[in-house]
C-alpha cells in the first residue's frame, strides 16, 4: 500500500469514527478507536502486531469487536481502491441513468409549523410507500415523513462507494445488535427507506408462512387465495422478474454449476430490476436507477395523486387524547417532529400509519406513551446469515455482475436453509478473507478469484429491541438456528467445490480455509458462536400482528391495540420470519392493512 492510500485509509477511518460517535450512545465508537489504531491493512504491519489481532480476534469478549473494525476498515479501503474503477465503470455501462418519476419533496425546514391531512404515514419505506400509494389513490390527502433525504442517481453514478455507504445506512451503517455475537443490521435511510440499498430479490411470501399465518396467527388476509392478489399488485409495481443469465456475473453462474452437480433445486433470483446491467452496487444505491426501490414506483405513483413528502424530518411523537374512562381506548390526533435544526412542527391527521420499521417503531410508540402491550419491542427475528467463499484458479470477477442472483432452495422448507449467490462491491464482503496487515493484503490483491454464497436461517424470534429515545438492540442466536447456518457452510462449501473451487473459505475462526470436504466438516465440527462472522439483514416482527390480544400488540387489520386511528405498516407487524426477502411481504401486508384503514377511515 502506498504513502497516499494509507493516509487516505487513516482519514476516512478517523471520519467514520468522528460521525459514530456523534450518533454513538453505546461506547462502540471508543473500541473502535481503540482497536482502529492496531488494525491497519497495510504492508507494514509487523507479525507481532499481526499476533496481537489473531489473540484479540480469539478472545470471545473482544473478537466480535474486532471483527466489526476489521469490516469497517476493509469497508474504507475497498471505497478507496475501487471507487475510480466503479465510477468509471457506471459512464461506461451506462451513459445515461433511467431518469427518476417526479416526487413531491419538500424539506422540513422549509414545511410550515401546523397542517392538516387525513392521513400521515411516518416512514417512506416498503410498507409505508405502499400504504401512502394506495390510501393517497383512494382519494385520501397524504402526507409522508421521512427522517433521512432525498437521493438523486447521480450521486450513486459518480460519488464515493464509502460516502454513499455512509448516507444511505441508518447510523452511518453502524447499527448494532448486541448479544453474544454481536451483529451488524444494515438498515437504510432515506426517501425510499431499506429499499434504497437492498438486494432487489423479490420473492413471494412461502405458503408454509401464509398458512401459519392464516390458521394459527388469525390473519383473514393471508388466505393463500387472498394474499396471492396482493402479492400479484406488488409485483406488478416493483416489475419483478427472473435475473437474466447473460448479465449476473460469473458468481451466479458458479453457483449454478456446482447446485447443479449436486442435483440441488437452483435458479435464477426473481428481482425488481429490469435493465440491470450487473454493477453490482445495489447496496449503496443503483448507478443505473434499474432496481426499483419504492422511490421509482409507489411514492411517485402517491405523488401523483396528490401525496406530499417531507425529508429531514424525526417524528418525537404520536399526539393522542386522554382516556377519560380507564379501559377506554385512546384517540390518535397527528404527530409532532422535529426539522434538522431543532424547531418542530405539528400535523393533524384522522389515521396514522407508523412504518418505521421493525427496530424503530417500537421506540416512535414509548416516546409517545402508546406502548402499553408487553409484547411491543419482543420477538425480534433477523434473518441471521452466514456466508463461504470459493478460491478459483480462473479470475471470477465477483463484483462484475448482479449484486444477488442465484438462489438455492433445496433445504429451504425442509430445514429453513435459503441460499443465495451474493457479491458486494470491494470491501464490503471481504471479512471472511483471513488475516490481518500483509496476509490480508496478499488475500485482497487476489480476490477477484473469490466466489460468494451466502445462507440465510428463518430464525427463531429471540430478540427485542429497547428504548425511545435510541433504539438498543439485543439478539442472542438460538442453537437451532447456529445450527443450520453450519449447515448451510456445509452446503455452501459443497457447491463451491463441485463448482471447481480449489478451497474453501468457511468463515471459521480457527479453521478459516479447507481444501476439501473433509477439511471443511472437520473445520465446521470446531465452530463456536464466537468463531463465526454473523451476518444479518432482515429485522422484524417487534410489532407483531395477530388475532389474540394477549400475545399480538397489533390486532389483525393492522390497529394498534386500544388506540383508534393508528395503524402499524411495516416489517414489525410480521407475526414470525417471513423466511425470504421480505420487501414483497412487507408491500402486500402493507396493501392488505390499507384496504383497512379505508374502511375505518369512512367510519
Amino acid at each position: 500500500m502506498s504513502e497516499s492510500e494509507s493516509l487516505a485509509l487513516s482519514n476516512d477511518f478517523q471520519g467514520f469514527l468522528t460521525n459514530l460517535a456523534s450518533i454513538d450512545s453505546l461506547g462502540l465508537s471508543a473500541a473502535f478507536k481503540v482497536l482502529g489504531s492496531i488494525l491497519k491493512v497495510s504492508d507494514g504491519m509487523g507479525r507481532d502486531s499481526e499476533a496481537t489481532l489473531s489473540k484479540l480476534l480469539d478472545f470471545a469478549p473482544t473478537s466480535a469487536m474486532v471483527d466489526l473494525v476489521k469490516t469497517t476498515l476493509l469497508l474504507i479501503y475497498g471505497s478507496n481502491i475501487s471507487s475510480p474503477e466503479m465510477i468509471k465503470d457506471n459512464l461506461k455501462r451506462a451513459p445515461f441513468a433511467n431518469p427518476s418519476p417526479e416526487m413531491d419533496i419538500t424539506d422540513s425546514l422549509l414545511w410550515p409549523s401546523r397542517s392538516t391531512f387525513d392521513v400521515v404515514v411516518i416512514g417512506s419505506g416498503a410498507g409505508g410507500a405502499m400504504a401512502a400509494m394506495k390510501l393517497a389513490k383512494s382519494g385520501l390527502s397524504v402526507v409522508i415523513l421521512e427522517e433521512g433525504r432525498a437521493h438523486d442517481v447521480s450521486e450513486f453514478r459518480t460519488g464515493k462507494a464509502l460516502d454513499r455507504f455512509q448516507s444511505l445506512y441508518r447510523s452511518s451503517g453502524a447499527t448494532f445488535a448486541l448479544g453474544k455475537a454481536p451483529v451488524v443490521l444494515p438498515i437504510g435511510r432515506g426517501v425510499g427507506g431499506t429499499t434504497l440499498v437492498n438486494s432487489g430479490t423479490c420473492f413471494r411470501t412461502p405458503n408454509g408462512v401464509l398458512d401459519n399465518w392464516h390458521k394459527q396467527v388469525g390473519l383473514e388476509f393471508a388466505d393463500r387465495t387472498v394474499f396471492s392478489k396482493y402479492l400479484d399488485e406488488v409485483e406488478d409495481i416493483l416489475r419483478v422478474a427472473p435475473a437474466p443469465l447473460d448479465v449476473m456475473g460469473n458468481n451466479g453462474l458458479l453457483a449454478i454449476k456446482g447446485a447443479t452437480s449436486l442435483g440441488y433445486q437452483v435458479a435464477p433470483l426473481r428481482r425488481n430490476a429490469p435493465g440491470c446491467m450487473g454493477s453490482c452496487q445495489c447496496a449503496i444505491g443503483c448507478p443505473q436507477n434499474a432496481k426499483n426501490g419504492v422511490h421509482l414506483n409507489a411514492l411517485p405513483l402517491a405523488c401523483s395523486c396528490g401525496a406530499k413528502i417531507v425529508s429531514n424530518a424525526k417524528v418525537l411523537n404520536i399526539l393522542h387524547n386522554t382516556a377519560l374512562v380507564k379501559g377506554a381506548e385512546v384517540r390518535a390526533y397527528g404527530i409532532r417532529a422535529k426539522r434538522k435544526d431543532g424547531s418542530c412542527f405539528e400535523i393533524l391527521a384522522d389515521q396514522i400509519v407508523v412504518a418505521c420499521g421493525a427496530t424503530e417503531t417500537p421506540g416512535l410508540l414509548r416516546r409517545s406513551g402508546l406502548a402499553k402491550h408487553k409484547e411491543v419491542g419482543r420477538n425480534l427475528a433477523i434473518h441471521p446469515a452466514v456466508s463461504a467463499c470459493g478460491w478459483f484458479e480462473e479470475e471470477v470477477y465477483p463484483n462484475r455482475g448482479i449484486l444477488q442472483s442465484v438462489g438455492i432452495e433445496e433445504f429451504h422448507e425442509s430445514d429453513g436453509i435459503l441460499i443465495e449467490a451474493t457479491s458486494t462491491p470491494p470491501g464490503m464482503g471481504s471479512v471472511i478473507l483471513p488475516g490481518f496487515g500483509k496476509t490480508l493484503r496478499s488475500n485482497l490483491e487476489r480476490s477477484l478469484h473469490l466466489s460468494a454464497l451466502g445462507a440465510m436461517v428463518a430464525d427463531m424470534p429471540s430478540g427485542a429491541v429497547y428504548g425511545s429515545k435510541k433504539s438498543f438492540i439485543f439478539y442472542n442466536l438460538d442453537k437451532r438456528d447456529f445450527d443450520r447456518l453450519m449447515k448451510g457452510v456445509s452446503i455452501m462449501g459443497r457447491v463451491l467445490f463441485k463448482a471447481g473451487a480449489k478451497s474453501v473459505l468457511t468463515g471459521i475462526r480457527g479453521n478459516m480455509e479447507a481444501t476439501n470436504v473433509a477439511e471443511l466438516d472437520e473445520a465446521i465440527s470446531h465452530a463456536s458462536l464466537d468463531k463465526i462472522h454473523l451476518a444479518a439483514f432482515h429485522p422484524t416482527g417487534t410489532m407483531r400482528m395477530g388475532l389474540d390480544e394477549n400475545r399480538y400488540p397489533v390486532d389483525q387489520n393492522g390497529r394498534l391495540r386500544g388506540v383508534k386511528g393508528l395503524f402499524v405498516s411495516d416489517a414489525s407487524v410480521l407475526p414470525t420470519c417471513p423466511e425470504v426477502n421480505p420487501q414483497v411481504t412487507i408491500m402486500a401486508i402493507s396493501s392488505a392493512i390499507s384496504d383497512y384503514i379505508l374502511a375505518d377511515s369512512k367510519n
